[in-house]
């Protein structure tokens, strides 16, 4: 099954870190994915832009609506993500609790489903 590890942190962290811990963060977290794409773990694993780019778009009465940044206000933002092959939400977890980021952020870990899924549909 594939698991989406959703990759949260405050960036006002990194603002406060030295370009060498930053240098030593993105080799980890590179080693990481290289070592989980060997094993046949990983699907994909990227980056995103930072918050301040992002937009949210909304439509109403057929009207979109197009606000700037990302519509949660937490300090904690999605920063990137990885998706996984994993048995169980249990080797999911020990997975994300392996992201280098997970020592200063916060790794969510949802599975991925598909339409048709029973677990989609409403009680």
């Amino acid at each position: 099954m594939q698991y989406l590890c959703l990759v949260y942190h405050d960036e006002s962290v990194f603002e406060r870190m030295l370009p060498e811990e930053i240098q030593t963060l993105q080799r980890d977290s590179l080693a990481h994915d290289t070592a989980l794409e060997k094993a046949g773990r990983l699907v994909l694993a990227r980056p995103l832009k930072r918050p301040k780019t992002a937009r949210s778009v909304r439509v109403r009465a057929m009207k979109r609506n197009v606000t700037d940044g990302p519509f949660a206000k937490t300090k904690e933002q999605p920063i990137g993500f990885l998706l996984v092959n994993a048995g169980s939400m249990d080797e999911a977890l020990e997975i994300a609790a392996e992201v280098p980021l997970a020592k200063t952020g916060a790794i969510e870990v949802r599975g991925v489903s598909f339409i048709g899924d029973p677990e989609l549909q409403q009680d």
